[in-house]
């Protein structure tokens, strides 16, 4: 089982910045390609963002957050991040990492909130 511990998010008005972190237990972590998944109130979890494994040589982002979001990686801290900038009423979810292709089992999430 992989421990996956989300955290750094909160309420905030629009326009503001979050960054999000996410830990992993797991070894090779540094190999795989990692993504940041949003579950918005009752809509399904969708992949917003992705980073290639190693170095995180290429990066993806879902339409409705590419210019405003930017996704990194920290090998020796086995971590992921994700800053988010500018951000709008409908970034509100529940933020979730997980590979790129959502293999792992799922961590309990960190809550962002967007409003005035």
């Amino acid at each position: 089982q992989v421990q996956i511990v989300e955290s750094g998010g909160g309420l905030v008005q629009p326009g503001g910045s979050l960054r999000l972190s996410c830990v992993v237990s797991r070894s090779f972590f540094s190999l795989v390609a990692m993504g940041w998944y949003r579950q918005a109130p009752g809509k399904q979890r969708e992949l917003v963002a992705s980073i290639g494994g190693i170095s995180g040589g290429w990066t993806n982002y879902a339409d409705s957050v590419k210019g405003r979001f930017t996704i990194s990686r920290e090998n020796a801290r086995n971590a992921v991040y994700l800053q988010m900038d500018s951000l709008k009423p409908e970034d509100t979810g529940v933020y979730y990492c997980n590979t790129d292709n959502s293999i792992w089992n799922w961590g309990q999430g960190t809550q962002v909130t967007v409003a005035s």
